[in-house]
């Protein structure tokens, strides 16, 4: 596995799920992580959990919508570690609801989340990865949801095609600089967030019970089961080290075979 000792990270949407698998990887490697999420105390919880075992973290709470929270982040993060190496815009939801049902709320609020959220991060810890002039790594949490529409969850599907349309524009931007912009694609992943998604949609009665949506999603994954965030730790380690360092505005997809492109 790459050696990230030293390496300065910052995780948005870090304290649970995928986000959370991605701060234990990069501490596993010698990497100082900064946590960073809506929840500061479930934030903080995991931060504390890494410097027990001698790791160095930070834990922050931010909005990635509010750009002065994001400077926040950044100004947190310098002032602790010096520099930062490392970006996963990784925060995100989903409020899925009938494709008739969508309205401007439910849109834009999606919307900002997943598509303005990470161009914030893109905007403010890039430019300080400029102004550093040593490189970096910035990497997107994308979908399988930006690949294919699915009328469930249409905004969310938008949502993160400008994932992927953002991850390429942001690459043509950093070459220069040496700051390589990728992103991954997971499918089905057993998180909190899958658990609300159905949960919200039993209530819109889209689905009969919680379960049902996973075990026909899942049918169609090749390696036969849905993802557990763990299984996505390598694929992040890859994307913020020097072994990804020819790569830049690609979506790996992270899916066991959902969708094929």
């Amino acid at each position: 596995m790459p050696d990230l000792a030293d390496r300065v990270a910052i995780v948005t949407g870090g304290a649970q799920g995928i986000g959370a698998a991605i701060v234990r990887a990069l501490h596993g490697q010698g990497a100082r992580v900064v946590v960073a999420d809506l929840d500061p105390d479930r934030a903080e919880q995991l931060a504390a959990e890494l410097r027990d075992t001698g790791g160095d973290a930070l834990a922050v709470g931010a909005d990635v919508t509010q750009r002065t929270q994001m400077e926040a982040v950044l100004a947190e993060t310098i002032g602790r570690f010096g520099r930062v190496d490392i970006l996963f815009n990784n925060a995100g939801m989903n409020k899925p609801v009938p494709f008739f049902d969508v309205d401007d709320e439910n849109f834009l609020s999606i919307i900002r989340v997943n598509a303005l959220g990470v161009m914030i991060g893109m905007q403010v810890v890039g430019a300080h990865m400029i102004q550093q002039g040593s490189g970096g790594k910035i990497v997107n949490t994308a979908s399988i949801a930006g690949r294919q529409g699915y009328p469930e969850f249409a905004p969310y599907c938008a949502s993160k095609a400008a994932v992927i349309s953002l991850t390429q524009a942001g690459a043509r931007e950093f070459a220069p600089h040496r700051v390589t912009v990728n992103g991954f694609a997971p499918g089905v992943v057993r998180t909190p967030l899958w658990e609300k998604l159905e949960d919200d949609m039993i209530g819109k009665g889209v689905i009969a019970r919680r379960g049902e949506f996973m075990d026909s999603f899942s049918s169609g994954i090749l390696v036969g089961r849905p993802a557990v965030p763990e299984d996505l730790a390598g694929m992040a380690l890859f994307l913020a080290s020097p072994a990804s360092d020819y790569m830049t505005g690609q979506i790996l997809m992270f899916d066991g075979g959902m969708v094929l492109v």
